[in-house]
């Protein structure tokens, strides 16, 4: 199977079309809650883009979308350090990182590979030394936690849970 990754650093109609498409695809089973609905993802998607360092990699089969990470640089004094649970040790946040902000695939191309190699193409050529990301520890049973740690990523805080969203696991690695 060849997926044809594509970088993308804006959303013109038709990029978003396929993202939202994906999305709705890989959420479908939480699409009822409100925090993972069509339309909130959405609105979250809409001030990503317009953050700084915004970059977008969808993964096509044919021309069928089946996957996307995406993400943005977190600076120090983002609002993102200060979602998170506990402080960090000192000078933690000085130094930029890659905060991915989603990683999505359709079932029938997970288990090859293709999370993994979205995820890596995403990296290609980024400044950031380090990337984070935040999960969810109980999704998938435990298994995507699971799949982070088996790309290098390590538990180093949580965010607050919300009425919207659980608590979640912040993990990062170098780049």
């Amino acid at each position: 199977m060849t997926i044809d990754l594509r970088h993308h650093t804006d959303l013109t109609p038709e990029v978003r079309d396929d993202l939202l498409a994906v999305y709705a695809d890989v959420r479908a089973p939480l699409l009822h809650l409100s925090n993972y609905s069509v339309e909130a993802f959405g609105e979250r998607l809409e001030r990503h883009v317009s953050e700084p360092g915004f970059g977008l990699v969808l993964g096509y089969d044919g021309g069928v979308p089946v996957g996307y990470a995406y993400g943005n640089t977190v600076e120090a004094g983002d609002r993102y350090w200060q979602r998170l649970a506990d402080p960090l040790p000192a000078g933690y946040a000085d130094a930029p990182v890659l905060a991915i902000k989603e990683v999505g695939v359709r079932t029938p191309w997970r288990g090859a590979g293709t999370a993994r190699r979205i995820h890596d193409e995403l990296l290609v050529g980024r400044p950031e030394g380090r990337v984070m990301l935040m999960v969810n520890p109980l999704a998938g049973g435990g298994k995507v936690l699971g799949v982070y740690e088996s790309w290098g990523y390590r538990a180093v805080n949580s965010q607050r849970a919300t009425s919207d969203s659980p608590r979640l696991l912040v993990m990062a690695r170098p780049r």
